[in-house]
């Protein structure tokens, strides 16, 4: 039973392919079956199985979900785990194998660049071809060519041949004609990612009108950034499978610990330290006394919160204070705020790095720092057992508003930790193995300052970035 109210509904739904090693292996799965059926028929044979000349391949198995009218759903998952299978049997160009899916309304897909183009074709003829494939009719064209053309912006190559376009100019056309055709459910696969950051503002801004609207959008994205911003939820795809369906940002860090790289020396003890230790000593990652830690009444127990670990740590508790140490919510513009947060080392481990992002309510990360980048001093290594203590500052030069904060534990191996500077940012990033991540820990706002000197805000737009101002005047001299 289909849900009445879900622009789309899929059930069970699996994606089969039937492998051959070799062509011949195809001639012969076709002829040899009806061979030995005939053969059967006329008494000369028994029956029984016929032969297999192939694999099974699921691209999809077991995959169920809904997505309501003005939802953003996000796809990732690492190439081969089955999103662009997904999205043509969600966009009727592929037949599933079984299960259901049912899709209520006009579907806009923009699945490939310049589908659906005659490359012979100039550009404004293959707006009327493709928006009359998409279902308008000769006058609905005519009213919104120009808006069309108005949206692409690739001035007089309308009217050249697209097989002399550039690949940003193919998408650029072929999502504006997509974006006019008022459709009920956008599919997006990885074309935004080709036009220049104006195109891409404006393709987000007419995605907003859409599902505002209430359009359901589809995004398919390899950029965990874009849907963290843009996503209401994600389906995390693994070999066919969903290994994981929910908030967007949880699915995108399940995402990087599912395929971080396997850094074995992250995690193995040095010879002489015996890994079953039980030491009783804290080690903070920062020099602060243990004084100055709040009071225990003040924390979040850490085990009531969502927690994405590999289990080699797990968070137990937190607490976000002012600059004063008192636990706090709420802030001024410019006040500083202070995360205490606290790790329990389930497994021996190398360098430990801990850090905080926050992200403003559009779901863009506006702060993410932490060990790494300060460059502190820090153990080499960490016996099963140890508590990581953690006491992180940051002044909140921001613009008004709330802002969810994110906690998280990683680490890295001590000779990469020490050569940093010498090394690349790919190369930092690729040793680092995330062991702990709350998506979503919890939300501080922050509002007017109540004592101020010159204007009421201290800037405009998402950060204040450190600078400087000054002025000289050329004065005119009477004549």
């Amino acid at each position: 039973m289909y849900s009445d109210t879900a622009a789309i509904d899929v059930r069970n739904l699996g994606k089969k392919y039937d492998i051959y090693d070799h062509p011949r292996d195809r001639l012969k799965q076709l002829l040899i079956p009806r061979i030995r059926e005939l053969a059967t028929n006329a008494g000369v044979r028994r029956p029984g199985d016929p032969p297999r000349y192939y694999r099974e391949f699921w691209a999809l198995q077991n995959i169920s979900f809904q997505v309501q009218p003005g939802e953003t759903l996000g796809i990732i998952g690492r190439n081969g785990s089955g999103k662009s299978t997904l999205l043509q049997i969600l966009a009727g160009t592929l037949s599933p194998t079984c299960g259901d899916v049912n899709v209520a309304g006009r579907v806009a897909a923009l699945l490939e660049l310049g589908s659906g183009f005659n490359p012979e074709f100039t550009g404004r003829e293959n707006v009327f071809l493709n928006a009359r494939i998409l279902g308008l009719s000769q006058r609905e064209i005519e009213a919104r060519y120009d808006s069309i053309v108005e949206f692409a912006d690739i001035g007089d190559f309308i009217d050249q041949p697209v097989k002399n376009y550039s690949s940003g100019m193919f998408v650029r056309l072929a999502f504006a004609v997509q974006a006019h055709i008022d459709a009920s459910i956008v599919i997006i696969d990885e074309a935004l990612a080709v036009g220049d950051v104006f195109f891409r503002q404006k393709c987000y801004a007419r995605l907003d009108e859409l599902r505002g609207s209430g359009a359901a959008i589809l995004l398919v994205s390899h950029a965990m950034t874009d849907i963290e911003q843009f996503c209401d939820r994600a389906i995390l795809l693994d070999h066919g499978q969903a290994q994981f369906i929910g908030q967007a940002s949880e699915a995108a860090k399940r995402y990087y610990q599912l395929h971080q790289p396997n850094n074995r020396e992250n995690i193995a003890a040095p010879p002489q330290i015996e890994s079953e230790a039980k030491p009783t000593a804290t080690v903070a990652i920062n020099t602060a006394a243990e004084n100055s830690w709040p009071q225990q009444a003040d924390f979040v127990n850490a085990d009531n919160v969502t927690q994405i670990t590999n289990e080699w740590a797990t968070c137990t508790r937190y607490v976000v204070c002012d600059a004063f140490g008192n636990q706090c919510s709420s802030f001024a513009q410019g006040e500083t705020a202070v995360f205490y947060y606290e790790f329990l080392l389930k497994k021996p481990m190398a360098v430990p790095l801990g850090g905080v992002v926050l992200q403003n309510e559009r779901g863009v990360n506006v702060h993410g720092k932490g060990s790494l980048e300060y460059n502190i001093h820090a153990p080499e290594f960490l016996l099963a057992g140890t508590l990581v203590r953690c006491r992180q500052s940051i002044d909140l030069n921001l613009e008004l508003g709330e802002y969810s904060f994110e906690l998280g534990l990683a680490t890295i191996d001590a000779k990469t930790y020490k050569d940093m500077k010498n090394l690349s940012h790919e190369k930092i990033f690729s040793r680092i193995t995330r062991v702990c991540h709350l998506p979503k820990a919890g939300i501080i706002a922050i509002g007017w300052r109540p004592v101020r000197e010159g204007a009421p805000l201290s800037h405009h737009g998402v950060a204040d970035l450190p600078g400087a101002f000054e002025y000289s005047f050329a004065v005119p001299t009477a004549s």
